[in-house]
C-alpha cells in the first residue's frame, strides 16, 4: 500500500446503543463471543435469544488449536531458525504500567503484552476472542454476561488468576480515590457510574459478581452491543491486588510488577529501553513465538528511522514526514486507515479562549490542506469535524478556513488585526511531526490574523500532566477510537469527563450524550450524536485538524502483524522469519 487512503473496512460492525465511552490519547465490537474452537458463546440469535455457550477452547485439556488460531501460526518450521527477538519504537517513555491509570497509546501497547483480560481481540479482525475467559454466555435479555475462566491461567509468579482478581481490580479502578480517568469504561455495568462518581458508597450495588473462583458474572444496566470490546480494553485488565496493597504506587515498577500476559518485564532503563521476555507461566505460552521484546522510547522519529535502516529497529509507528518520498518506495512502508483524529485543545477557563469568538477565529484562521497535502502527504483527511466517518454516521461539518471571517471575529472580540492579543503558548509532546504541524499552524495564524503564538514542547509524561491540570492555553492532542461508534469520540466532552481536559461544559451537550445512551433506535441515536457534535463544533473547545492514517515501517521478516483501523497489533501473535 502506498499513499492512497483505503476505504474503511466493510467488516466494521453496525452501530447500536450502549451507555459507555472510550478512546485513547494518541494511544471489532461484537454482541457475542467465540470460543477458541470458533463456536459462538452467547451471541444473540436473530430472534434476540442467546445461543448456548460454546465449548471450551480445549487449552486446559491439551486439545488441538481451533481453526482461527491455526490460521495465525507459521506455515512451516523455518521460524525456529531465527532469533525470536523483536525490537520496536514505542515513541515515548510510558507514563505508567498500571492499566487503571494509563491513558495513552504507547502505554496501551505494553498493557496487552504484560496483562490479559477476560477477552482479547483478534489481531486481524479485532473481533473478541477468549483471553483469561475460555468462554462466556449472554442472557436472553442481553443484560447478563457470565465469564468462565480457564483453570490454567496464571500470574507471572505462578499464582492462579481467579474471578476474584478481576472483581478486585475492577473495584479498584472504579473507586474514586484511584483517579482512573477511564473509569467510565465500566459505565455499562449496573451501578458502576454512581459508584465511580462517589454518589453511591455501597459496592454491593455494582453488578459485578464472583460466583466461584472461575466464574465472573456481570450485570449491565442496558444492552450494550460492544460490551465485549470494552472488556478487552486495558482499563479492565486485572492487576495483582496483593502486590498493589503491599507496594502502593510502586507496584508497577520493574522490581515489583506481576502480570498475567504473554510477556513479563525483565528490564526497564528509563528513557533507554524496556525488555520483555516470554512469561513461562502464561496459559498459552506454547503458542507464543517471541522470546524477547525490546521496547525503545524514542521521541525523535529521525533516530528511529536511522535505527530501522541499520536493522536495530523492526517496527516504527510513525515516519519522518520530510523523508516520505524516500520511504514510500520501500517495501517496509505501510499506510492504512485509522480510527483517529488529530486536533488541538483550548483551555477555555482563562482569557483569551474563554471567548468563543476568539476560538472560532483561530479555528478558521489556517488552511488544513497545507498541513495534509503539503506537509504530511500520506493521505490524512483535513477535517473540520471531530468524529471520523463510520458506518451509519456522517459527522456534521464545522467552520473551515476563512481568513476574512476569522479576522472579523478577532476584531469583534477586541483584537483588530491581532493588536493587543496576549502572549499565548501551544503545547505539544516532543515529536518532529508534531513540531512541524505546530509551526505551520502558528505561522498561518501570524500571517492571517496578526497574532503570535509561541511553541512549547515537553516529553510525554510532562505533556499528559500539563494537559490534565489545564496548565496550558492551546495543546496538541490525538484521539483514537476504542470501538466503532461515535460515542467513543463524543462522550469525552461531557462536563467533568476524565479526558475532556478543556474546562468546557455545556448542559445541553451532556443531555444529548445521555439521551443517545438511552436510545435503542440506531438511526435516532445517530441523529442525536449529530446534534451533539454540531454543538461541539459551534462552541469549539477544540480545533479539529485532520483524520489520521496509520503510517509506519515494519521489517518484512516480522510475521503475524496485520493492519487494522485501530492500529492494534497484539505482540503475542508475532514471530520472526529467517532473512536468508
Amino acid at each position: 500500500m502506498r499513499r492512497s487512503l483505503l476505504i474503511l473496512l466493510l467488516w466494521l460492525l453496525p452501530l447500536s446503543g450502549c451507555p459507555a465511552p472510550g478512546g485513547s490519547s494518541a494511544g471489532g465490537p461484537a454482541s457475542g463471543g467465540a470460543g477458541d474452537d470458533g463456536s459462538a458463546t452467547g451471541a444473540p440469535a436473530s430472534d434476540g435469544r442467546a445461543r448456548p455457550a460454546g465449548a471450551s477452547d480445549g487449552a486446559d485439556r491439551g486439545e488441538a488449536l481451533p481453526a482461527w488460531k491455526q490460521a495465525l501460526q507459521p506455515k512451516n518450521e523455518r521460524w525456529k531458525e531465527a532469533e525470536q527477538v523483536f525490537t520496536f519504537n514505542n515513541g515515548a517513555e510510558p507514563e505508567t504500567l498500571d492499566p487503571a491509570l494509563m491513558t495513552g497509546v504507547p502505554e496501551g501497547r505494553l498493557a496487552g503484552a504484560l496483562f490479559e483480560g477476560l477477552v482479547t481481540l483478534h489481531p486481524e479482525t479485532l473481533e473478541p476472542v477468549p483471553g483469561v475467559a475460555e468462554r462466556w454466555e449472554v442472557s436472553p435479555d442481553l443484560l447478563t454476561y457470565t465469564f468462565h475462566l480457564r483453570k490454567n491461567a496464571r500470574w507471572s509468579n505462578g499464582r492462579e488468576v481467579t474471578a476474584q482478581d478481576f472483581h478486585d481490580s475492577w473495584k479498584r479502578a472504579l473507586t474514586p480515590a484511584t483517579a482512573c480517568q477511564y473509569g467510565y469504561m465500566f459505565y455499562p455495568i449496573r451501578g458502576a457510574e454512581a459508584f465511580h462518581k462517589g454518589e453511591e458508597k455501597d459496592w454491593n450495588t455494582v453488578g459485578i459478581e464472583v460466583r466461584d473462583p472461575r466464574t465472573l458474572v456481570v450485570h449491565l444496566k442496558a444492552p450494550c452491543a460492544y460490551f465485549l470490546d470494552l472488556v478487552a480494553f486495558h482499563t479492565l485488565l486485572p492487576v495483582p491486588i496483593w502486590v498493589v496493597e503491599a507496594k502502593g504506587d510502586a507496584w508497577s515498577r520493574a522490581e515489583n510488577i506481576v502480570g498475567n500476559g504473554p510477556f513479563k518485564l525483565a528490564e526497564w532503563l528509563p528513557n533507554e529501553r524496556m525488555v520483555l521476555v516470554k512469561n513461562e507461566h502464561y496459559w498459552d505460552r506454547d503458542f507464543v513465538k517471541l522470546e524477547k521484546i525490546v521496547v525503545l522510547p524514542l521521541q525523535d522519529v529521525e533516530t528511529s528511522y536511522k535505527l530501522f535502516q541499520v536493522g536495530k529497529n523492526d517496527w516504527m509507528t510513525s515516519v519522518p514526514a520530510d523523508k516520505l518520498d524516500e520511504i514510500e518506495e520501500q517495501p517496509e512502508y505501510y499506510v492504512q486507515p485509522y480510527l483517529g483524529t488529530y486536533f488541538y485543545r483550548f483551555n477555555v477557563t482563562k482569557p483569551p479562549f474563554d471567548d468563543a469568538r476568539v476560538r472560532k477565529a483561530l479555528v478558521m484562521g489556517f488552511d488544513r490542506e497545507i498541513i495534509t497535502r503539503d506537509l504530511l502527504r500520506a493521505g490524512q483527511i483535513p477535517a473540520t469535524w471531530f468524529t471520523p466517518e463510520m458506518p451509519g454516521y456522517e459527522p456534521p461539518r464545522g467552520p473551515g478556513y476563512d481568513r476574512e471571517e476569522a479576522r472579523r471575529l478577532l476584531a469583534e472580540a477586541g483584537y483588530p488585526e491581532g493588536k493587543g492579543f496576549p502572549q499565548v503558548h501551544l503545547l505539544y509532546n516532543t515529536n518532529e511531526d508534531h513540531k512541524k504541524v505546530a509551526e505551520s499552524v502558528v505561522q498561518q495564524w501570524r500571517e492571517n490574523l496578526g497574532i503570535t503564538v509561541s511553541l512549547r514542547n515537553t516529553e510525554w509524561k510532562v505533556y499528559l500532566s500539563e494537559v490534565e491540570q489545564l496548565n496550558y492555553q492551546i495543546a496538541r492532542a490525538g484521539w483514537i477510537g476504542d470501538y466503532t461508534d461515535p460515542n467513543t469520540f463524543l462522550d469525552m466532552w461531557v462536563t467533568g469527563g476524565g479526558n475532556n481536559n478543556t474546562g468546557w461544559s455545556n448542559a445541553r451537550y451532556d443531555e444529548l450524550i445521555a439521551q443517545a445512551a438511552r436510545e435503542g433506535d440506531p438511526k435516532k441515536r445517530m441523529a442525536i450524536f449529530r446534534q451533539a457534535e454540531s454543538l461541539l463544533l459551534e462552541e469549539l473547545p477544540i480545533i479539529p485538524i485532520y483524520i489520521y492514517v496509520n503510517q509506519g515501517m515494519l521489517k518484512t521478516r516480522v510475521k503475524g502483524w496485520f493492519g487494522n483501523v485501530r492500529d492494534q497489533h497484539p505482540l503475542k501473535y508475532l514471530w520472526i522469519e529467517p532473512t536468508d
